[in-house]
């Protein structure tokens, strides 16, 4: 996946939880809110690793991005586990 599809992957999702925390009321508003922000940083986060890795000049820089994007990964799977145990609940 490029990272134009990520970048609009979490732009559909930030302005989907940003429509629901705008017409819900109380915690539902509360965790709409949560998931918006979510959306927002992961978006923010790979505009900024892909303008950094554009200018990674050095062997640590790329290290650096690479570890990035590790934790990038964890956190979308954290989030994706969070959802799932919300389900089983």
């Amino acid at each position: 996946m490029d990272i134009t599809e990520k970048i609009d992957i979490c732009s559909e999702n930030y302005q989907k939880w940003k429509s629901i925390a705008l017409s819900t009321s109380g915690e539902e508003t509360k965790k709409a809110l949560e998931r918006a922000f979510f959306w927002l940083e992961m978006q923010s986060a790979f505009i900024a690793l892909h303008s950094i890795e554009r200018t990674a000049d050095t062997e640590e820089a790329r290290r650096k991005v690479l570890q990035a994007k590790i934790r990038l990964s964890r956190k979308l799977s954290d989030y994706a586990k969070e959802l799932l145990d919300e389900l089983d609940s």
